[in-house]
């Protein structure tokens, strides 16, 4: 019985060990770029056991970083005044037209110029500070190596998207959460419904109106930012670090023209927007091949995280005179 029991706690322990492995994953890093405060904190919060890490170690590795891409600023200088954008191959326009007709697409891209174009990888900009390498990894797998012309353009622009199972539940009287492990998952906005538009749902009275919170995901096309010279990857970087890896050097994608500020702000993350010189006309900018560049890149094991939305109403009622 006791001989029983013991194998009972052992693999209990194997177990646990399994599913914490699982839970784990690798971000990959980039050093040197401002703030360092967003670099402490990212460490001490969420990577495993990083609140025991020395604060001054990280700071002397961020130091030593930054340091190489003033190096860099003289090397290469002007390097992203110089990114390819090339017209679509022929045989691709189709593809391109039938993304254009799509309606993810048409509601995304609906202020901008906007066009198609082959991008060159290595020289487009950055403003995210990490991608997930397990994500990069797994994507290299699906994709497999030589992707041809037709499989390039769907995993950068695909017209199939499917959905994930996303957890929804209710928290309060007027409180409702939704739970998924991806960064996409987000708030769309909150859309007035007619009666006719639900299905299989019934009240204790007839429905007059609906007001709905819709949250989902991003069209998930590849896309960039075109200002000047430069090109800004907006969307796509862990497809776009897989295909680096995988030895693709140009990628289809859509190009969104910007030509002011009032413009950037339609379109960019706000962290863009609220620094565009350093993107837009530094000598070096952070670049995509920098999380290929092991003096500035660093592997961090951090826990999975889960996105969760949180949605609250309030419904008041009153009586007014006509």
């Amino acid at each position: 019985m006791l001989h029983c029991f013991a194998e009972i706690v052992k693999l209990y322990a194997i177990n646990k060990q399994t599913r914490e492995k699982s839970n784990v994953v690798e971000e990959v890093w980039l050093l040197g770029q401002p703030p360092l405060r967003s670099y402490l904190d990212f460490v001490k919060d969420t990577v495993i056991d990083g609140n025991t890490l020395d604060p001054k170690k990280l700071t002397d590795e961020w130091r030593e970083a930054n340091d190489y891409y003033h190096e860099l600023e003289e090397r290469e200088f002007g390097i992203a005044d110089k990114a390819e954008c090339r017209d679509l191959d022929p045989a691709l326009v189709p593809l391109a037209e039938a993304i254009a007709a799509n309606p993810y697409y048409r509601h995304t891209f609906d202020t901008l110029p906007t066009s198609f174009a082959m991008v060159e990888l290595d020289r487009l900009i950055v403003y995210q500070t990490s991608v997930t390498r397990n994500f990069v990894d797994a994507l290299k797998a699906k994709i497999g190596p030589k992707p041809d012309p037709a499989t390039l353009f769907h995993v950068c622009l695909p017209q199939e998207h499917p959905s994930a199972p996303v957890h929804a539940q209710k928290v309060g009287s007027r409180r409702y959460v939704f739970r998924l492990d991806s960064v996409d998952f987000r708030f769309h906005r909150v859309a007035l419904l007619q009666p006719d538009q639900l299905q299989n749902y019934y009240s204790f009275g007839p429905i007059s109106g609906v007001a709905g919170v819709v949250v989902g995901f991003g069209s998930n096309f590849l896309n960039v930012i075109r200002a000047d010279n430069r090109l800004l990857l907006h969307n796509g970087y862990h497809r776009a670090c897989a295909l680096r890896a995988l030895g693709v050097t140009h990628v289809p994608c859509i190009v969104q023209t910007v030509t002011r500020l009032d413009e950037l702000e339609l379109t960019a993350k706000t962290i863009v927007v609220e620094d565009p010189d350093f993107y837009f006309k530094t000598a070096r900018p952070p670049l995509l091949k920098d999380f290929f560049d092991p003096k500035i890149r660093k592997i961090l094991p951090v826990r999975k995280l889960v996105k969760m939305i949180e949605v609250n109403f309030e419904v008041k009622e009153y009586l007014l005179p006509e």
